[in-house]
């Protein structure tokens, strides 16, 4: 019943309700040691084994804030146009509960390290700027674990400490792909800049949205409700969905949207009742008496802008005008800063942009999609180009390069090499393939006869006994004008 209601409701497009969605981001950043302590942040690690007196909230035993977190909590203020306090304050954010020892987090709050930006976003209206409220530093929880086949609950106090970044947004999100679209956004700065790992499934990356409704047209926002456990982009276009449905059907039908916080279920699809929504007050903030003010320098803030990388957009920019790529194509080799400096690179040893392009989005992604890295690849970006000018210059065929992509990149080979090995390279000399298509239409009378006389689908049939006769070698281009030259 509900997914019927869900349908109805996204058909409709909401004709009488406005959503209104933000999102609170959490990045954890890819500091070796925790934020206020030397624990090591290394994931997968066994339970408890990288705790302190520190992070384990211990009394007496005082943090000791970490110099990288900073640097990188500024990089990704800088690359989302945020203002940069020169001086920020942490404070405690106090709750119990069983995950953090202490009895409450090290956040910040009045004074927090990067006040407002903004991120341009593409949607189906054309750009659009979401903005952003501030980012903060603050340390993570424990982990509580509830086996099912026991009757006990424990805490891993591991990622206790681990160093975040809070992303707060602007309510500027009117639906699901805004928000997933704002969501991708932060996920390829925070990866490209290096802050961040970016993996969901190990909730390096994860979010919290906030919805409400209200009648179009509307100055005043609605009741809102914040969705939890939100880690992976399907299920947080998945949850706002659902959500806004099931508060618009409230609506409808003269309820009132109750301010709570909701876990989202991605198995039922459905989200579900935790608790009421705190609000600021409830934590009690006031300022850590263990730590100093953050004041960041004027030099040392000018030093990390100028060697903030350029940036995903200007990149796509560039090589839209320099290398004639198509949009979308520049979307996905920018996606990533390692695809788009291996491309790069690439285009040294080949200038035919077009040939390294196709191998990048065809057999390049093929491997990456199944898991390997570009980091770990014996190939070269150097080698791929070769391999894309080989191709360009006729010696070998897109075909044979792509069924030996696997093993180049495997391997590390030279191209030339390797294919010189395999016995691979391509037949372009004119007269040896002239004499393969003589022979085969001498062969095959009838069928000359039948194409000549309009059945031009039998073209596909010598191209095929030619390609055997000459065991795949020959050139596609040159064969093709030879036999349509001599089929007249």
């Amino acid at each position: 019943m509900r997914a019927r209601k869900l349908a109805n409701r996204l058909v409709c497009s909401m004709s009488n309700y406005e959503a209104v969605i933000g999102l609170e981001v959490h990045a954890q950043l890819a500091t070796k040691s925790k934020l206020f302590c030397g624990c090591s942040t290394t994931f997968g690690a066994g339970a408890n084994t990288q705790v302190c007196e520190v992070c384990a909230g211990l009394p007496g035993a005082l943090p000791v804030l970490n110099e990288k977190a900073v640097e990188y909590a500024v990089r990704m203020g800088l690359a989302v146009e945020c203002e940069i306090n020169s001086n920020s304050i942490f404070a405690r954010k106090n709750y119990m509960y069983p995950d953090l020892p202490g009895g409450y987090q090290i956040s910040q709050f009045d004074a927090p390290i990067c006040g407002r930006g903004r991120l341009r976003i593409e949607t189906e209206a054309g750009e659009k700027y979401i903005g952003i409220t501030r980012i903060h530093l603050e340390n993570d929880a424990g982990k509580s674990l509830h086996p099912a086949h026991e009757k006990n609950s424990y805490v891993d106090l591991n990622r206790c400490g681990t160093a975040l970044i809070e992303i707060v947004s602007e309510p500027d999100m009117r639906n699901a792909e805004e928000a997933v679209a704002y969501l991708k956004g932060l996920h390829a700065l925070v990866t490209w800049l290096g802050v961040c790992d970016g993996n969901m499934e190990e909730g390096s990356f994860r979010c919290d949205a906030n919805i409400s409704l209200r009648k179009k047209g509307a100055e005043e926002f609605g009741a809102r409700t914040e969705l939890k456990n939100l880690n992976s982009f399907r299920n947080v276009q998945r949850a706002i969905d659902y959500e806004i449905s099931r508060q618009q059907d409230i609506l409808e039908e003269g309820g009132r949207v109750l301010r709570e916080t909701r876990l989202y279920d991605a198995v039922k699809n459905c989200t579900q009742s935790m608790r009421e929504k705190e609000e600021a007050h409830d934590y009690r903030y006031f300022p850590d008496p263990d730590l100093l003010p953050v004041r960041i320098a004027a030099d040392r803030l000018e030093q990390w802008r100028a060697n903030l990388p350029a940036l995903p957009a200007a990149r796509r920019a560039r090589f839209i005008e320099k290398y004639a790529l198509k949009a979308d194509e520049a979307d996905i080799i920018c996606g990533n800063r390692a695809l788009a400096d291996f491309f790069e690179q690439a285009l040294t040893a080949c200038e035919a942009h077009r040939s390294v392009v196709k191998l990048v989005l065809g057999p390049l992604l093929r491997e990456l999609n199944q898991g390997k890295s570009l980091e770990a690849a014996a190939m070269s970006p150097e080698s791929l180009g070769e391999l894309a000018r080989m191709v360009d210059a006729g010696i070998i065929s897109a075909k044979m390069a792509n069924g030996s992509f696997s093993e180049l990149f495997g391997s590390g080979k030279a191209p030339e090499v390797f294919m010189q090995e395999k016995g691979l390279t391509q037949i372009s000399d004119a007269s040896l393939i002239e004499q393969a298509v003589d022979a085969v239409l001498a062969a095959n009378p009838v069928e000359v006869e039948a194409y000549r006389g309009g059945k031009t689908k039998l073209l596909s049939f010598f191209v095929g006994q030619i390609m055997r006769e000459m065991r795949g070698k020959a050139n596609p281009a040159l064969l093709n004008e030879l036999l349509q030259k001599k089929l007249g």
